[in-house]
């Protein structure tokens, strides 16, 4: 394990509930190829970068997470333009989008996902910045590469928990990537996402965790009927307002992280 590949106890089996009510198995399938048609327009409008207005860019990603069956409350207001620094707890594929959607940023993604067929190419042109988790002698120079980006005024979204949790427990935020804000001396925008049904109580059909492959995660989501993604803006931290990276990343956990104890007797209960 390093600082760029903890571990979340979360897994399918223990973590992840049926949901309470689904749609027919047509109607899923139906969602899906309506995200595939969306996925496919964005990787062919993907080369003209930059120059694709960022509303087209937060309207497209509104519609894949609509296009699934899920619906998006957005609260808060970011920071419109300049250097930004934006985290947030990670619960599922559909956080990507979501954030996105906030404000189209570079993001920061293992390497693994360069490899996977069409969004690694989709990823790719987007500008992700790809970070090789498992070598700890990469992250001085991952640390420099993201903050030059942020110095050139770019966004930069990260998930500093390292991994996907279920959204019933959260991890705490590793402090690397905050040096990077630290050394260009941006603000951080802090993002908590949250899914739950449509009576309010927690969702874990979007959790996209432990041995879960991308088809079923995709399945279980299109099939739920009244998922909601809560995307809560909190307030934005301004630079040198923190000593350190640690006080930084302290300062920017949306959501209080569970004991790693008290999930294990959650995933117990469910057992």
């Amino acid at each position: 394990m390093s600082v760029w590949l903890p571990t979340a106890p979360c897994t399918p089996d223990a973590c992840v509930e049926p949901a309470p009510a689904v749609v027919a198995a047509t109607r899923a399938v139906l969602r899906l190829a309506a995200v595939a048609v969306l996925v496919l327009a964005g990787i062919a409008l993907s080369p003209l970068g930059r120059r694709i207005p960022a509303e087209w860019i937060g309207r497209w990603c509104r519609a894949v997470v609509r296009a699934i069956g899920v619906r998006a409350s957005i609260t808060g207001a970011v920071a419109p333009d300049g250097g930004l620094l934006l985290v947030a707890n990670h619960v599922s594929w559909l956080d990507i989008p979501l954030l996105t959607a906030v404000r189209p940023a570079r993001m920061l993604g293992k390497t693994e996902i360069r490899r996977w067929p069409v969004a690694g190419a989709l990823a790719a042109r987007g500008g992700t910045l790809f970070i090789e988790r498992d070598r700890l002698r990469a992250l001085p120079g991952t640390v420099a590469v993201i903050a030059d980006a942020l110095r050139t005024g770019s966004a930069v979204a990260a998930f500093p928990e390292g991994s996907t949790w279920c959204g019933r427990a959260h991890g705490r935020f590793h402090r690397a990537v905050f040096q990077a804000a630290l050394d260009a001396g941006v603000p951080v925008q802090p993002v908590c996402l949250r899914y739950r049904l449509k009576d309010g109580g927690t969702g874990t059909a979007a959790a996209f965790v432990g041995e879960d492959t991308l088809l079923a995660s995709l399945w279980r989501v299109a099939r739920t009927r009244g998922l909601v993604a809560e995307v809560q803006v909190r307030p934005l931290i301004p630079p040198d307002t923190h000593p350190d990276r640690r006080a930084l990343a302290t300062a920017a956990q949306p959501i209080t992280p569970a004991p790693t104890w008290a999930h294990a007797a959650l995933a117990n209960d469910r057992g």
